[in-house]
């Protein structure tokens, strides 16, 4: 019986690039190897800061990420003791808020931005400094990783 899983920063192709977020972005995500064939779980959030709703932590069984179409890279950040996922990972991680709404349609220009305040709902002004985007990338290395790495979830090396 395996004591240990593997775990990995996998990043995937977006379809489609934010034109609010600089840069090429990948939809980032960890992934927990669970079984021989290379399956296991990507830990994520999924859905999009337009909606109201934002995005929310997903954890999906997944075939070896190699094998998506929209495969990008894969890093081994260690492992993780077999007895502490998925439960612990599900426990922990659900409670590490996900991000949420940052954008809106904004009816004086016609299109959809970033806002600076959702109630009342209040658009950036034309060059004023913007907050940064949080999304997937920022939510994967900044909340999750550092919160499994806290809690021994993740063993480096």
């Amino acid at each position: 019986m395996t004591t240990h899983y593997e775990v990995f920063l996998t990043k995937f192709h977006l379809t489609i690039q934010d034109p609010d977020t600089p840069g090429p972005r990948h939809h980032t995500t960890i992934f927990v190897q669970t079984s021989s064939d290379g399956s296991g779980i990507l830990h994520q959030v999924t859905g999009d800061i337009t909606s109201p709703a934002g995005m929310s932590y997903t954890p999906t069984p997944s075939t070896a990420p190699e094998q998506s179409e929209t495969f990008h890279s894969s890093q081994r950040l260690g492992t993780t003791p077999a007895s502490t996922h998925p439960d612990e990972w599900y426990r922990l991680l659900e409670n590490v808020p996900a991000p949420p709404q940052q954008k809106a349609f904004n009816v004086k220009t016609m299109k959809t931005e970033p806002f600076k305040m959702k109630d009342p709902l209040t658009f950036y002004e034309p060059g004023e400094l913007r907050r940064p985007l949080v999304k997937c990338t920022e939510w994967t290395l900044e909340k999750a990783l550092p919160a499994l790495r806290e809690n021994k979830l993740i063993i480096e090396g």
